[in-house]
């Protein structure tokens, strides 16, 4: 694939995207983290896949674009929900992995 694909602002989150997967399976998984963040990941998910839907898929654009909207939403605010000092230590133990 072209390596142009991945410039800018949005090539960089795509790079980050294997990091980012690692950090949201951590933080489900950490005891540290209590359950109202865990069940919004989860809430996603089942919006995500499915079948019913705010904005139907039928409306060409806005139907994909609620998903991610919702989707990016959810995800950032699952990481503002969890405790700061726990999601550092997840974000410099993938970073040290990467760089291994």
């Amino acid at each position: 694939m072209p390596r142009y694909l991945f410039t800018g602002r949005g090539g960089e989150v795509l790079r980050h995207a294997p990091s980012f997967a690692k950090l949201y399976w951590r933080l489900f998984r950490d005891r540290r983290v209590s359950l109202l963040p865990k069940a919004l990941l989860v809430l996603i998910a089942i919006y995500l896949f499915s079948p019913l839907d705010a904005v139907p898929e039928l409306i060409p654009v806005v139907g994909a674009m609620d998903d991610l909207a919702v989707g990016l939403a959810g995800l950032w605010l699952f990481v503002r929900l969890c405790p700061p000092p726990v999601v550092r230590q997840h974000v410099a133990a993938i970073a040290a992995e990467s760089r291994a």
